[in-house]
């Protein structure tokens, strides 16, 4: 974890806090360790709030339904998802054997749940200041980057995209893993026959969404 600690230019005290934040609770329960990350999020999900809404406060001037309009979207899972990939948290996070079977270090939901995990280890480590200084250098250059905005539906705006370029876009399933009462698939996204995004989720839609975005991605490059 040397390399994200000096990605995130902090120095860590207790490195057990960090262990516990990217233990998901199946690793946890194989291993008989004292506990997993859920703890760590749901402290983190309150020091992110705070952290995004006090620089609104301070920065945007504007009412409070705007703060808490801009706030939700960049606090939302397709968010708190992109944070964690691009920081490439998803491969320090630790399953136990059937989940990892079953793709549990890309599932959307366990990928988010992490970077919430990691800022409360930090903010437990380290205080808020440190915390809230991490959250800012990661979120505030997304929210005053006018190409990136979370959607809700990625596949919509994809297809708005590449009607507005006279393209087209087809998703096609390239894989699919795990026990059948729990699939997982992977999806990838191709415009004009060029594979511009790839997606994996437990369902073919959220995969495709992945995929989506993973395009639009590109594309706003």
């Amino acid at each position: 974890m040397e390399e994200l600690f000096e990605k995130l230019n902090i120095k860590p005290k207790d490195l057990r806090l960090y262990t516990t934040a990217f233990s998901h609770s199946s690793y946890a329960n194989e291993h008989k360790a004292k506990g997993d990350y859920e703890r760590l999020e749901f402290l983190g999900d309150s020091v992110v709030d705070l952290a995004i809404a006090d620089y609104l406060y301070s920065h945007n001037g504007v009412d409070e339904g705007e703060m808490t309009k801009v706030r939700a979207s960049y606090v939302c899972e397709n968010a708190l998802y992109e944070y964690s990939t691009d920081l490439g948290l998803n491969k320090y996070i630790k399953v136990g054997h059937g989940e990892e079977k079953e793709g549990g270090q890309y599932k959307k939901a366990i990928v988010a749940d992490i970077f919430e995990a990691l800022i409360g280890a930090i903010y437990l480590d380290l205080g808020y200041a440190t915390a809230r200084r991490v959250v800012l250098n990661i979120i505030v250059p997304y929210i005053e980057n006018p190409k990136i905005t979370f959607f809700s539906d990625y596949k919509s705006s994809l297809q708005e995209y590449v009607q507005t370029e006279q393209k087209s876009v087809f998703y096609e399933l390239v894989d699919e893993f795990g026990p059948a009462h729990d699939r997982t698939f992977k999806v990838v996204a191709k415009i004009d026959d060029m594979v511009y995004g790839i997606g994996i989720g437990g369902s073919k839609k959220e995969a495709e969404q992945e995929a989506a975005r993973e395009a639009l991605k590109k594309l706003a490059v």
